[in-house]
């Protein structure tokens, strides 16, 4: 497969240029079902609502063709696992499903939905991370399941009830929110017992960047689907306007992205980091497309757009497109027992071509241009 060569000059097509790049060096995702791939694929059907190019939905159904069989069981997955990381690839089976109308994609739904019934909770039934994360809220979780969750319901569920969709999120907002920055933890600890807690608060240490990154995403995709006369509608968007709002507090003012630790622009080895700042213009723009957010972020949507291109990209000899600086992976506990101390996250490798920040970046870029389009 071949790319198409953009003028590299322009900010124009970033997204399909970044799908096209995505496209040429990996023609096949089929090392495991992982949740980052999924990220890539959400963007992908972005960039194929933008330009209605079936090169992007085929790559999408083929990648997912190597793991969701003829019967609908899924290859490497099992339930009873309960890694709320390993739904998120389940949205990808709902625009599969209306598209083909093989019955496989919704089989292959429904035993994502089995997991989720099943799935172990905190005692007020919040989902626990993973089951080897036992009480624990992760901020990761929130975009890993509720879209899904919510899209399952909106399309297959006798009862539509989405209260159980909007709980994850006002549990996780109540439990991790900072009350003097408005900023959230990374995680909670129900038990308030892991070595990386704080033994009163539960909360871990830090504000990582692509924590809140997913928890924001999570909030706008979810408003895709939730009923307008949703009693919780208006509580989930006072989180997307009140955690922008200490989001806007952190932006550093001279790239206009953010750090791999929020609020400590100024700490030894903190680094300007690539999916956070993704992530952030995803919700900043898509917030402003829908009318969540106020005109005034339109200016910080640019900032943060511009911003981007100048710190993280860069553009190959063949017109590949490279997303740099991001950080691999970050986490807490588990067997390499990570503390979640500032000198932990920036401790984890930083790469460039991660599929969550590539991911992040064409989802972003695809609501950039959402945003643009003349109005008809």
């Amino acid at each position: 497969m071949t790319s198409t060569v953009y003028d590299v000059d322009t900010i124009q097509n970033w997204a399909a240029r970044m799908s096209d790049s995505v496209m040429q060096r990996t023609p096949e995702l089929k090392h495991k079902w992982e949740y980052d791939n999924g990220v890539i694929f959400k963007g992908m059907e972005l960039v194929y609502e933008l330009t209605q190019d079936h090169k992007y939905l085929d790559y999408i159904r083929t990648n997912m063709d190597f793991f969701i069989e003829e019967a609908g069981s899924i290859r490497g997955y099992t339930v009873d696992e309960y890694n709320i990381d390993h739904v998120n690839n389940g949205k990808l089976l709902f625009p599969l499903y209306r598209a083909t109308g093989e019955e496989r994609y919704r089989i292959a739904a429904d035993l994502l939905r089995q997991q989720l019934m099943n799935h172990p909770r905190t005692s007020e039934g919040a989902f626990w991370h993973k089951q080897i994360y036992p009480y624990q809220i992760w901020l990761d979780g929130l975009y890993m399941g509720a879209p899904f969750y919510a899209e399952y319901i909106r399309e297959f569920a006798d009862i539509k009830d989405y209260s159980d969709v909007t709980q994850q999120f006002k549990l996780c907002y109540q439990h991790t929110r900072d009350p003097q920055t408005g900023l959230l933890y990374h995680a909670w600890d129900e038990k308030k017992e892991q070595p990386w807690c704080d033994p009163e608060t539960g909360l871990s240490k830090n504000f990582w960047g692509r924590s809140i990154g997913w928890f924001v995403m999570a909030l706008v995709d979810v408003l895709d689907i939730l009923p307008e006369d949703h009693e919780d509608r208006d509580a989930i968007i006072q989180m997307l306007t009140e955690t922008m709002e200490a989001l806007m507090k952190v932006q550093d003012q001279e790239s206009g992205v953010f750090y791999q630790v929020l609020n400590l622009p100024d700490a030894k080895g903190n680094y300007l980091e690539s999916s956070a700042s993704c992530m952030i213009l995803y919700a900043v723009t898509k917030g402003l497309r829908k009318g969540y957010l106020p005109e005034r972020y339109r200016v910080k949507m640019e900032q943060i757009r511009n911003g981007i291109i100048e710190e993280f990209i860069t553009i190959t000899e063949e017109g590949l497109i490279n997303l740099n600086k991001t950080c691999q992976v970050a986490g807490l506990g588990g067997k390499d027992k990570r503390d979640g101390t500032y000198a932990y996250y920036i401790s984890e490798p930083i790469i460039c071509n991660d599929p969550k920040g590539i991911g992040a970046f064409i989802l972003a870029m695809a609501e950039v241009e959402l945003l643009n389009q003349p109005v008809k």
